[in-house]
C-alpha cells in the first residue's frame, strides 16, 4: 500500500508540475501588406509569422519583417530584441528592445507590447528618430522590462 500511495503522490507531482511549466507566446501582427515577420533564435527560425509557443525560457530571441531588403540576422532592418523568462530573482525576468544599432536601421514601424502579465508595457518605434529605440549598446533605458511569469508577447509591424 506504501509504494501504491508512493507511486500516486509522485505521478499527481508529475501533473502538477507539468500542468505549471514555463510557457511564453510570440503573437505577431503585420499590417504592412508585405513582408515576412521571422523570429530567430541561436540562428534558428522559429516562425515565420504563425505564433510561437515556448515550452521554458526563449532567450536572445530577435523578430523582424523580412522585406527582402534585410540580412540573415536583421542586418538592414528594425530589429526586435526579446528575452522571455520567468523570473528567478529581481530583475531576473524578461526584456525586450527595438534596436536600429549598425548594421540596423530603420525599415518599418515596430512595435511591441506584453500581454498575460506587464500588459501595456511595450514600446514602439513609428520612425528612423524614434526615442525608444537602442542606437547604441548602452542605451538601456530602452529596454523594456516585465517581471510577470508566463508572460507572452505581441510585435506588431506597420501600425
Amino acid at each position: 500500500m506504501l509504494m501504491r500511495t508512493t507511486t500516486l503522490l509522485a505521478a499527481s507531482t508529475l501533473a502538477f508540475v507539468g500542468a505549471h511549466a514555463e510557457s511564453h507566446t510570440v503573437h505577431f501582427v503585420n499590417k504592412c501588406g508585405y513582408g515576412t515577420p521571422l523570429l530567430k533564435a541561436a540562428g534558428r527560425t522559429l516562425s515565420t509569422g504563425a505564433d510561437y509557443r515556448s515550452s521554458g525560457p526563449l532567450v536572445a530571441a530577435i523578430a523582424f519583417l523580412q522585406t527582402g531588403h534585410c540580412g540573415d540576422n536583421g542586418e538592414g532592418c528594425t530589429l526586435l530584441e526579446t528575452t522571455l523568462q520567468n523570473p528567478t530573482r529581481p530583475g531576473g525576468g524578461s526584456s525586450s528592445d527595438v534596436s536600429l544599432i549598425p548594421p540596423h536601421k530603420f525599415s518599418v514601424a515596430s512595435g511591441f507590447g506584453y500581454y498575460g502579465g506587464c500588459d501595456g508595457a511595450g514600446a514602439d518605434c513609428k520612425d528612423a528618430n524614434c526615442p525608444t529605440a537602442f542606437r547604441k549598446p548602452d542605451d538601456t533605458h530602452v529596454q523594456v522590462a516585465c517581471q510577470s511569469n508566463d508572460v507572452n508577447l505581441a510585435i506588431t509591424f506597420c501600425e
